[in-house]
Formats: structure tokens, sequence, C-alpha cells
């Protein structure tokens, strides 16, 4: 039901279970989630309710985030991928890469791939990307993949307020980015 992606260094590709050890290392490094909802490091248990959120949207919605490894030895970098949750403002690709990996690419590389697949099987207008403001190395990949800096939002998530600023790419600006 999840479909594979792949690029030249990188394969997107279903959750297993052998993926919760890395991803919940990856969730618990302060440095990591920084910039994410809550600005804190998950826990155990919090990490393990996300990545079955995750798991569970690819069946309620059609999308969802995928494992990202690295083609050549298959090692977990980070999820990527299509979400929505409840009061977003769109469709959203989004990224979370774990640090030993950090400046080598692989967000804008799965991003874009993740990118094509949502305007290739949603029926959509947009996609957007939501950003913290200060995180300029997620606003760099979002401008690579054609995303364009619009509205500044405050969301609720889990009772936490989350400001980002609301990144995004129209179909018809990505298709004549792309060709498609």
């Amino acid at each position: 039901m999840i479909p594979h992606l792949e690029t030249d260094r990188l394969i997107l590709r279903e959750w297993r279970s052998e993926d919760f050890e890395p991803f919940a290392a990856m969730m618990a490094d302060p440095e990591t989630c920084r910039y994410l909802p809550g600005g804190e490091p998950m826990s155990r248990i919090d990490s393990w309710r996300y990545l079955a959120a995750s798991i569970g949207a690819w069946t309620l919605r059609g999308y969802g985030t995928w494992a990202v490894t690295r083609r050549s030895d298959q090692v977990l970098l980070g999820r990527v991928g299509l979400l929505r949750p409840d009061g977003w403002p769109g469709l959203e690709v989004g990224w979370t890469i774990a640090r030993p990996y950090w400046g080598r690419g692989f967000a804008t590389e799965a991003a874009g791939i993740s990118l094509r697949y949502a305007f290739l099987t949603q029926p959509i207008d947009e996609v957007v990307s939501t950003i913290h403001p200060q995180n300029v190395a997620s606003q760099a990949v979002a401008r690579k993949i054609g995303e364009s800096k619009g509205r500044f939002l405050e969301i609720e998530v889990g009772g936490d307020v989350y400001p980002c600023d609301v990144w995004a790419i129209t179909r018809s600006e990505w298709e004549k980015r792309t060709g498609a």
C-alpha cells in the first residue's frame, strides 16, 4: 500500500519494526527537534505514537511519511513525506533528517520526490511546508524544491503554539519548474 520512491541516493519506503530504534534516537536529539512543533525531544513512547500515526495516515488519507534510507547501505536517515494534521494550512511536504546526515542534500532530494508524488497523486493546487522562522536549513530546502515563503502562522499543536512561516508551491509553478 505504501509506494516505494527512489532517487539516485535514496529509497523512500514503508516503515518497518527495525526502524523504531534509529527513529526514536533521532527524535530524542534536542537539535533535531529544536524547530519541530513543541521544540523538545520526544520520549520513546511519543516517538512510538508518532511513528504509528505516520503509518496510519497511509490508510486514513492515502499518503503519509516514508522511512528515508540511503541506497548504498540501507541506513535510516530520517522521515520525509506528506502530512496534513487537523487544522493544518494545507497538504505539507515535511522532512526530518537525523543530525549525522545533515548538510548532504538528503532532505532536498527526498522532499523533491515527495513533492512530485504529491502533485502526481493528489487532487491539490498547492503544497506547503510549515517552517519555524529561525530554521534556516529548512528554509534552504524549501527554496531548493521551489517553494516560496508566504504568511506567518501560529498553529496549536498538542496544546503548544508552533510559530511557522508557510512556504508553498502551486501546481502550475511546479509544472513550469519541472516541465511536468
